[in-house]
């Protein structure tokens, strides 16, 4: 839920702490994301009562989702391997045949949030890309969106569609 609903990277999301989470301001902090640069990323209002939950059952100390050392819960940051893990485990529970990884969720998320009229900038900065043209990769439009979009000619008043008169055009000999 955290990736999808974030479109944070496996990395991050490893590395995510509990104190990264600001729920006054409903946002989710990203320290040290791709390219060693910080950005905050909006905590949807359907995470954050299933993360509070998950404190109250698991109590991490530092890291939001603790790794483990010999088999024991450790505060340390969880293994991507494991989230890999974890994802395909859900994706296999909830009957999804196609293959699904963390970053596939991370692109649903991107394409998701442009199909209900995010703009690219925004999308751009949730996903802590310097340049956009690397957000635009995960944004193959759905037909849904494509045809949501507004036709130019759609826009313009047309007269009435009066008969046209033929022109130019030889008669058959009675």
């Amino acid at each position: 839920m955290t990736l999808y609903s974030t479109g944070l990277r496996r990395a991050e999301l490893c590395r995510l702490k509990v104190s990264d989470i600001d729920s006054k301001r409903m946002m989710l902090r990203v320290v040290q994301g791709k390219g060693g640069i910080d950005r905050e990323v909006p905590l949807g209002k359907k995470l954050l009562p299933v993360l509070r939950e998950y404190y109250r059952w698991m109590r991490p100390q530092t890291y939001l989702f603790p790794g483990t050392v010999n088999q024991l819960r450790a505060d340390k940051p969880i293994t991507e391997k494991m989230v890999w893990h974890a994802v395909r485990e859900a994706s296999n529970r909830a009957g999804i045949k196609k293959r699904v990884t963390p970053h596939t969720l991370r692109h649903c998320f991107a394409t998701h949030l442009l199909e209900s009229g995010a703009d690219l900038r925004s999308i751009q900065m949730m996903l802590g890309h310097s340049d956009v043209e690397a957000t635009t990769v995960y944004l193959h439009l759905s037909r849904r969106h494509l045809q949501s979009t507004a036709n130019p000619l759609d826009q313009i008043s047309v007269s009435s569609s009066a008969p046209v008169p033929r022109s130019r055009r030889l008669r058959k000999p009675q």
